[in-house]
């Protein structure tokens, strides 16, 4: 057996004994039997396997890093069949809450209302975010001539508040002294779904950009604007559109070959978007949540040398504990995979950025807890 699949066989020692077949059925259920708490299953030794299906839904931004774990993860449990819906946070957020998938996948973790619906879905346990990947959010454009374009968080502001049109508007130029900017008319892009990067992408703004809308996963209708379903449409959108400015997760940005603007941060720097220049941003963020529940506070006014401030942080959200015993085994399984330093490394080469080591320790300690 692979490496992955000794990992997560050993990850759920004493929790699953388990002998049966996948189904590609959307409806949450999976085939496996686990036996009671306390027993032991062997562990990397192959004699126990996982099998079964695990039903997820959410975010688009990570999208890419669960095909690459999927693809792993499969491989080296090949009784498993790994079911992720890229419907958006919002979406995989309220089909959690309905107990339709096993996980969702979201941009910003759980808020308002959402953790008491959460933890009356998880039954026996309360329901915690996991920081799992760093996806630097790109401001792409597509203006051919010009280059290396910089942008403040004011100006950016003005652009997806409709304020400013023209790509020769002074503000744009004070931010490029030595580019020479056309008339072009700015369209200007974003989600029309709910999405975790909005949410993420908004909460830059107000905190500055004298953004005048509360941040959230809904794009303002006020701000008017171009809205795009996903990622990728939005990808495809700005690749298309000559004159066309939006933001979309890094990995988006590289495999659609889209120009990304440096942008300034809190001491005025602007910065280029590398996954090392997102960590920053990541390593000064700080947790807000309690116990195993790892939600994170983003500095997006940081004043750190050399870092970009538009981050988010994608969660995976489950149940700390209430998982059915078909769910519980596989879900354990996989996340202890996308934790570990295999599964952090493959990361780099999608245009994300791995956990901070410190935060990683964290949420290791959350996955074993879960139960």
């Amino acid at each position: 057996m692979k490496y992955a699949g000794r990992l997560a066989v050993a990850a759920i020692a004493g929790v699953l004994s388990l002998a049966a077949c996948g189904t590609d059925d959307n409806t949450g259920a999976s085939e496996t039997t686990a036996p009671a708490a306390g027993t032991t299953a062997p562990a990397a030794s192959g004699d126990a396997a996982l099998s079964g299906t695990i039903n997820a839904a959410g975010s688009s931004a990570q999208a890419n890093a669960i095909d690459e774990w999927k693809k792993a993860f499969q491989s080296a449990n090949s009784g498993v069949s790994i079911n992720y819906q890229p419907s958006g946070s919002g979406a995989g957020v309220q089909a959690f809450i309905a107990g339709t998938v096993a996980f969702a996948g979201s941009d910003s973790a759980l808020k308002e209302d959402e953790p008491a619906q959460a933890d009356a879905r998880c039954a026996t346990g309360k329901a915690i975010n996991l920081p799992m990947v760093v996806g630097p959010v790109a401001v792409v454009y597509n203006l051919p001539g010009v280059d290396g374009l910089q942008l403040s968080p004011k100006t950016i502001g003005g652009i997806f508040n409709s304020q400013i049109t023209k790509w020769d508007d002074p503000a744009i130029k004070a931010d490029n002294p030595d580019a020479t900017l056309p008339s072009t008319d700015i369209q200007a892009f974003h989600r029309s779904d709910e999405s975790g990067t909005s949410d993420n992408f908004t909460k830059f703004l107000a905190a500055t950009a004298e953004w005048p809308y509360e941040p959230g996963k809904a794009w303002p209708a006020e701000a008017k604007g171009q809205g795009a379903k996903g990622s990728d449409q939005i990808a495809a959108s700005v690749k298309s559109t000559e004159g066309a400015i939006s933001y979309v997760e890094l990995s988006y940005a590289e495999n659609s070959g889209l120009q990304k603007s440096k942008v300034a941060n809190g001491s005025g720097e602007f910065v280029e978007l590398t996954p090392e220049s997102a960590g920053k941003t990541v390593e000064a963020a700080t947790v807000e949540g309690t116990g195993n529940d790892l939600k994170m506070k983003i500095d997006y006014a940081t004043s750190a040398a050399g870092a970009y401030p538009i981050v988010l942080v994608t969660y995976e959200i489950t149940c700390e504990k209430g998982l059915s015993a078909q769910d519980l085994p596989l879900v354990k399984g996989f996340l202890t995979y996308t934790a570990s330093d295999e599964g952090q490394q493959v990361l780099t080469n999608l245009g994300y950025a791995p956990l901070p080591a410190s935060l990683l320790t964290k949420v290791r300690t959350a996955v074993e807890a879960i139960s």
